[in-house]
């Protein structure tokens, strides 16, 4: 079973992980979670013109690294096969995206994430997920 989990760093994400993790170990056949990452870079098009699309980058793929180092240190404790996916873009549509190329079984993400004040104003994250995916959604508490 392959496994797509959306990280974004919050302890939400974590427990997300811990139960795909877990998921995992009870089938037989066992499987592989894949950790995707992604960051919105609207607000950032305005630095691009300053310092390079590349810096812009750079630091957005620190970002997702910060914010995969917990769970990857999980999963490597429990011996969870596992890679990652980091990008950027419309959060919502990079997940659903990467979760149809990718020919996965289903997504795994916490029900709510770090931007919990903006979820109440615009939806959250997980809802969009849910609307655009092609594949299972299971949101964890």
């Amino acid at each position: 079973m392959k496994l797509l989990v959306a990280c974004d760093g919050s302890k939400t994400a974590l427990r997300a992980v811990k139960y795909a993790a877990k998921l995992l170990e009870s089938l037989s056949k066992g499987g592989k979670i894949t950790l995707i990452s992604v960051h919105d870079d609207v607000a950032l098009s305005h630095a691009m013109r300053f310092v390079g699309k590349a810096a812009v980058d750079d630091y957005l793929r620190e970002l997702s690294e910060k914010d995969l180092s917990a769970a990857r240190k999980l999963l490597d404790k429990s011996n969870v096969k596992h890679d990652m996916i980091v990008s950027h873009g419309h959060i919502a549509a990079e997940i659903a995206k990467a979760a149809s190329h990718g020919k996965f079984d289903l997504i795994v993400m916490g029900s709510k994430g770090r931007s919990a004040l903006k979820d109440i104003l615009i939806g959250s994250v997980a809802m969009r997920v849910n609307e655009l995916a092609s594949v299972p959604t299971l949101l964890v508490k």
